[in-house]
């Protein structure tokens, strides 16, 4: 008897199972806030130099840009009026005095720290930094959520972001306000790695998929929320704040949450295990069929796979064998370009001039039917030709806007919502197809190495951003290449539908043997049918 079949016996499709979902998937709600919120708290209002002041009373007229609009990063040195040679009547210098901004509509980071100008990186800076937060969180929390189990991980992830994230909200400076956001991403990990877990381990193995989905799309439900929330709540600090008090709530309801099953008697807890499973079966209606399990019971059942978890793997056991080295290797850049694009174009609605709420609304919108199209397309068209395909769509979107005159604003916004539907798809197919392919002995260090480089590419898009400086089409030449790179390397993986999940390395090597055979075989047959016929020699006897 399997964990799956455990679960099985005290009702896996219950009542419990219904409210598992509901707390796992509301803080979800807020993630989406928290990892999109520097949109609207870091938007970039309109600007332009301020005159000296001893210049209040006299006019003082801006220089134009090429784009026939104010410049907003210099001024004239001398006002209109003043008499001057005429080398020095147009000579202009950068904002000495700061800036005015328009702050009308709503307020940001930037127009509080002057994030403008020389200084416009830093704003790019605090987005790579909250990423690398996740990425750091992802490489301690799973460590230490081994060892003392999902549950104490994921409270106390809940407890870090609620405190970082009002911390954020309170900061007097933008390094402190950096160093909030850090341990915000900090905390954002490890809720993410814990709720992966939990989620689908109290389900039946045919609902795994179904649960997944559901608790994807408290996620996308949250993307709506949020341009709401900022709509209502123009002032930066109010909006960090009111999308960090929650966590608060879900602090405590995480109390309630039962802790991993299978964790437990890994850990050598089997009588909590036994524990937790008679409580859910009586929560379910299954009293009876829970005093039935028994301590031996759960032990005995459980030998193989407690002895299958328990050997110890490395990252090294991901290059050991030719066919393990081509899928790391492969996926990885299949996972880095993913999350490079994606938050590319996640983070980069403010460059197309539409009204800033209608357009989160409908950057959030387009995972919905692209979520459901993918399901479509990896179940009948198979995982490895949809991944490609996605990625390479994508990148061709990205790599189209450098074409398309920035005043056909509509066909600009089209390309970027459809190329964000397929890279909001291609991490769904990434999630599945990773998990297929690589055997159950590596599988756990496969996702978390995929993973990790998803967070990289989402923490360098940002600091990409910064070489627009240079050239405007620059980031997305490389936004888009590496999109088709990763589109490219996605077809040289093996294809995983209706294939039996592997268990070792050598399940790997076998299934990729038969592979090439099924693919040897109608090739030398067709060879044989080109062949000429040879005509008799008498000498060699009968034909």
């Amino acid at each position: 008897m399997t964990f799956a079949e455990l679960v099985d016996r005290v009702a896996s499709n219950g009542p419990f199972q219904f409210l598992h979902t509901v707390l796992l998937g509301l803080p979800i709600l807020g993630m989406a806030n928290h990892n999109l919120l520097q949109i609207f708290t870091a938007a970039t209002p309109t600007h332009h130099c301020r005159p000296p002041p001893n210049a209040s009373m006299e006019p003082w007229v801006l220089p134009m840009g090429r784009n026939g609009k104010p410049e907003t990063c210099l001024r004239f040195a001398y006002p209109s009026n003043a008499s001057l040679p005429n080398d020095t009547q147009g000579a202009t210098e950068p904002c000495l005095d700061g800036w005015t901004y328009d702050v009308s509509s709503r307020d940001s980071i930037v127009a509080e720290w002057d994030l403008v100008c020389n200084s416009s990186k830093l704003k790019e800076l605090a987005q790579s930094i909250f990423m690398a937060g996740i990425l750091i969180g992802g490489l301690v929390l799973g460590a230490l959520s081994d060892r003392f189990g999902r549950k104490p991980i994921l409270t106390c992830s809940y407890l870090l972001l609620a405190a970082s994230g009002s911390g954020a909200a309170f900061s007097p400076t933008f390094p402190t306000y950096t160093v909030f956001r850090f341990l915000c991403g900090f905390g954002i990990s490890g809720i993410t790695l814990s709720t992966a877990i939990l989620n689908v381990e109290w389900v039946s193995t045919r609902m795994r998929a179904v649960k997944s989905i559901a608790v994807g799309y408290f996620y996308t439900i949250g993307q709506f929320i949020l341009p709401g929330l900022a709509y209502v709540i123009p002032q930066w600090r109010w909006l960090q704040l009111t999308v960090s008090v929650p966590f608060f709530a879900f602090f405590l309801l995480s109390w309630w949450q039962p802790e991993s099953i299978r964790w437990m008697v890994l850990s050598g807890r089997s009588p909590k295990a036994l524990k937790t499973l008679r409580q859910v079966a009586a929560f379910n209606g299954k009293k009876e069929e829970g005093k039935k399990l028994s301590l031996e019971e759960i032990k005995l059942n459980t030998q193989k796979e407690v002895a299958l978890a328990k050997a110890k793997r490395s990252v090294a056991d991901l290059f050991r064998t030719p066919i393990l080295r081509r899928m790391t290797f492969c996926l990885s850049l299949a996972w880095f370009s993913t999350g490079f694009a994606y938050y590319s174009l996640a983070m980069g609605v403010e460059e197309f001039g539409v009204n800033l709420y209608i357009l989160q609304l409908i950057f959030g919108g387009v995972d919905v039917p692209a979520k459901f199209i993918t399901m479509l397309a990896i179940s009948y068209l198979g995982r490895h030709t949809t991944e490609a395909a996605l990625l390479l769509l994508a990148g061709g979107c990205v790599l189209s806007l450098i074409f398309v005159p920035a005043d056909l604003m509509t066909l600009r916004t089209v390309l970027a919502v459809f190329g964000k539907g397929c890279l909001s798809g291609s991490f769904s197919c990434l999630f599945l197809f990773t998990s297929e392919l690589y055997p159950t002995v590596t599988r756990q260090t496969g996702m978390g190495i995929s993973n990790m480089w998803a967070r990289v590419g989402s923490m360098t898009a940002p600091l990409v951003k910064i070489t627009g400086e240079l050239k405007p089409f620059i980031p997305n030449v490389i936004f888009g290449s590496i999109a088709l790179l990763g589109g490219s390397a996605a077809l040289f993986l093996p294809e995983t539908l209706n294939r039996p999940l592997p268990e070792t390395i050598e399940d790997v090597e076998n299934w990729s043997q038969r592979a090439k055979k099924s693919k040897q075989e109608p090739e030398a047959e067709k060879a044989s049918q080109r062949i000429p016929l040879q005509p008799h020699d008498p000498g060699l006897g009968p034909s």
